[in-house]
């Protein structure tokens, strides 16, 4: 009996000494916690999307602590959470433009010629290295696989009769499809543009139209029509300043090919 007392003693004592040790080495080796960081971090919507171009919300969160990120820098989060950020900071959320993607390309089934019927992995990066970087006749237009589709997190990008389609009430301009697209035929532009070119090929103007019955032929017709130096044509395909466009529609109505889309 003696000596099972005697064994509780020492496990006790032993527990004691043990837990004291552990107490001290704590404060001892005690990380300091920003508060400001853990409360911007519970702000976030926790998609770590990288939209922010930091590693996930957590880098989002340091840096906005840290004073290296604006405090409307979370894409997902808009105006919102950018408010809730800028109070925990002390600062000003400034005025949040809402963006979202745009494909620029227009050349669906209707309109974009099919050299051959493709039937391998139905992924955009593997179909690029098949013959002529896949079925299609031009070698710029959305190859229609999915590989946006598969990395957009919020469901707003979709395949619809072969070409990547943006939900714009759905799409946080996050820029996963951005720096998924092999193609690199998504842009992120502000929600509210009026127009913008569905077409990215810089071949002249006769081959665009052996491939394609809709695409840019660069005829610079949109730009003469602008008042407000907001159309340039560059290799052959034009392209919308959207800080200078007013939305009067000029460029759309005398656009030949019908590529300048109206967007809201």
């Amino acid at each position: 009996m003696t000596g099972i007392i005697l064994a509780a003693v020492v496990v006790g004592c032993v527990g004691v000494v043990l837990g004291l040790f552990l107490g001290i080495m704590g404060k001892k080796f005690a990380v300091e916690v920003d508060e400001k960081e853990v409360a911007v971090r519970a702000e976030l919507p926790g998609n770590n999307c990288g939209g922010c171009g930091y590693a996930g919300c957590d880098g989002l969160a340091k840096a906005i602590a840290a004073g290296e990120a604006e405090v409307g820098a979370c894409p997902v989060g808009g105006a919102p959470v950018a408010a809730k950020i800028a109070e925990i900071m002390g600062a000003e959320a400034g005025e949040a433009v809402r963006k979202t993607a745009f494909v620029k390309c227009a050349g669906d089934c209707d309109k974009a010629k099919e050299n051959y019927k493709y039937t391998g992995v139905e992924d955009c990066s593997m179909v690029g290295i098949a013959p002529n970087g896949g079925s299609k006749a031009c070698t710029y237009g959305c190859l229609g696989y999915g590989s946006c589709v598969n990395a957009c997190p919020f469901d707003a990008i979709h395949i619809v009769n072969g070409i990547a389609v943006v939900d714009k009430e759905k799409c946080k301009a996050c820029g996963k499809c951005v720096a998924t697209c092999p193609r690199h035929l998504i842009e992120i532009i502000p929600y509210e543009a009026t127009y913008a070119v569905a077409c990215s090929s810089k071949d002249k103007g006769k081959d665009v139209m052996a491939v394609c019955s809709t695409g840019c032929i660069g005829c610079g017709i949109c730009a003469k029509q602008c008042e407000f130096g907001a159309i340039v044509v560059e290799n052959n395909v034009a392209h919308i300043d959207q800080e200078k466009c007013t939305g009067c529609g000029k460029c759309a109505e005398k656009c030949p090919k019908k590529i300048i889309q109206k967007q809201n």
